[in-house]
């Protein structure tokens, strides 16, 4: 036998000796413990406002419950048959743990959603309670092609809906009222408890194949709650429900079918993956595994029945009332043929940091010092910064404001600036530049960029006070670097407005941008500077120039 035969073999016998260390509470107690840290450190340093909310009520939960397994571990240590530490009190620790890290935060952010607290909830909850709505109306859960272009740019995101039409199910109750019980993340997580508890009858009352044959009723028990474990209290699961939750009630069918067809009810389990798939694509592969499973079990026609005919029956009536937009959602988005780019698209080389994650949330997550600050103001460069400055000031939960600089160029090369006006009167000039042009030239171009400057003044700021910056931080977000000039202006602006410190922050940039801007800057965060870097756009799949209505819709959400 070779040593790595050998070591192949040990390996389940030592994670065996892990897992049931002190009968299983050992681990138990490492479990709760790390995910208590994991929970405390998202409550202090994550971007995301829901995730925040969650961490600060969930780190409590695994603390209860890590203490309540250090109680039973003491208690087992004086009486090796005491109850207090047997598998009934340790599914007892385990729903303890589950009530207080997943459904208690979930109910506290529907109930702070219900009374108005917008950043409670994230994106996928509003687009599945959104299509359910229009199940309700127009009997499909899509939108068609047109009906998302007439959305306002910064809303089309939200405006499809990528999920198979099963999903919108789970927006039925907000169609009907508005209150914290309607909150998609409840009914989520009402149906992965429920998917979870079918799992558990299944391999309970299944064979005993389903868990080894070698093993006794009380390994196979443990390896249940093990996995149940898993499934509900680790925070990957934890946190996913209560601040999302979409692809929790998928993972649960997935888990069922898998019982299901461990325990030999091939018919029962293709109907489970049935279900699964009817609401998220990612339920196919393991749909696909299970059906060449069973051809190896002669039981494929069973399995595929259910597998194949569940997901076909609820595709029929939004097929049947809007074949168009079905295929626009389920197909074009996100395969990266829609209006916008989908999140979950997988990006060509060179488009990772701007087009997988929202290029203010890969921002936002290098400025998490800056969270909740009182002295901070997000300024987007108009117009092409607004969309991304929304988000950074959203994510840190800071104010929104915008900051108009028109760059004064070289008559010659425009690109070339001798100085900046800003808002309030304020203008920056490089005297020995300046002094070396044609006065007629330097008076054209002042005119002409002041007449700009105020006309965008007029309509991003109406009805709101004149931008002060006095001792504030200030953090200029733009869509990208390629020369900086437009950026080095702004920071001269944000300077003669009082900034006490001025932060440059940009999704991607060029090596030369970076450098002449930190020169300028009190701090400059670019998250990708490519060596080979060409132009801003490049490293967008949407790049379509920022209107007017953009911008005040940015700073009327936010702002």
């Amino acid at each position: 036998m070779t040593a790595a035969a050998d070591r192949a073999i040990r390996a389940p016998a030592r994670w065996r000796r892990i897992d049931r260390a002190a009968g299983g509470l050992a681990l138990d107690l490492g479990l709760y413990g790390a995910s208590a840290a994991f929970a405390a450190v998202t409550a202090g340093t994550s971007t995301l406002p829901p995730h925040r909310a969650w961490g600060t009520v969930a780190a409590f939960g695994y603390l209860l419950a890590a203490l309540a397994v250090a109680g039973q571990l003491a208690a087992r240590r004086r009486d090796a048959a005491t109850p207090l530490a047997a598998l009934p009190a340790r599914w007892a620790v385990t729903g303890l743990a589950w009530t207080s890290t997943t459904l208690l935060p979930l109910l506290v952010q529907s109930a702070q959603r219900a009374a108005g607290r917008t950043d409670r909830a994230q994106e996928e909850v509003v687009v599945v309670e959104h299509s359910g709505n229009r199940l309700v109306e127009t009997g499909t859960p899509y939108l068609g092609h047109d009906a998302i272009a007439a959305l306002p740019a910064d809303e089309r995101l939200l405006g499809y809906t990528p999920y198979q039409p099963g999903m919108a199910l789970f927006g039925l109750p907000r169609a009907v009222a508005d209150g914290w019980w309607t909150d998609a993340r409840v009914w989520f997580a009402v149906a992965t408890a429920l998917l979870l508890a079918l799992a558990v009858a299944a391999l309970r009352t299944g064979a005993p194949a389903a868990l080894g044959t070698s093993a006794g009723d009380g390994d196979r028990a443990a390896t249940v709650l093990r996995g149940i474990q898993a499934a509900t209290v680790l925070p990957v699961c934890a946190l996913t429900l209560a601040t999302g939750g979409d692809d929790l009630p998928v993972l649960a069918a997935c888990l069922l079918a898998l019982a299901l067809a461990a325990s030999g009810r091939p018919g029962r389990a293709g109907l489970a993956i049935g279900v699964a798939g009817a609401l998220k694509l990612f339920a196919w592969p393991v749909a696909l595994v299970l059906i060449a499973w069973a051809a190896t079990h002669r039981c494929a026609g069973r399995l595929a029945a259910g597998a194949l005919g569940v997901p076909a029956l609820a595709l029929l009536p939004a097929l049947l009332v809007d074949r168009d937009a079905l295929v626009e959602n389920v197909l074009r988005f996100p395969l990266g043929h829609g209006l916008v780019t989908s999140p979950a698209q997988s990006p060509f080389p060179g488009h990772l940091i701007a087009t997988a994650l929202p290029a203010g949330r890969v921002v936002a997550d290098r400025l998490a010092g800056l969270v909740g600050h009182s002295d901070v103001t997000v300024l987007g460069l108009v117009r092409g910064g607004v969309p991304v400055a929304r988000v950074v000031a959203e994510r840190l939960g800071v104010p929104l404001d915008v900051l108009v600089v028109r760059k004064l160029g070289l008559p010659l090369a425009p690109e070339v600036a001798f100085g900046a006006l800003g808002p309030n009167g304020v203008r920056v000039l490089n005297e020995t530049v300046a002094a070396r042009l044609d006065a007629g030239e330097v008076a054209e171009v002042q005119r002409r960029e002041q007449a700009e400057l105020e006309r965008r003044e007029q309509r991003y700021r109406a009805g709101r006070p004149p931008l002060d910056l006095t001792g504030r931080t200030a953090v200029v977000v733009d869509d990208g670097l390629a020369t900086g000039a437009t950026a080095r202006a702004a920071v001269q602006v944000a300077r003669h407005l009082g900034a006490r410190r001025v932060v440059v922050a940009v999704p991607v940039g060029s090596q030369q941008a970076y450098e002449m801007l930190a020169a300028e800057a009190d701090e400059v965060v670019c998250a990708e500077r490519p060596a080979d870097f060409g132009a801003v756009g490049a490293y967008y799949f949407d790049f379509h120039e920022v209107s007017d209505d953009e911008v005040t819709n940015a700073l009327a959400a936010i702002g």
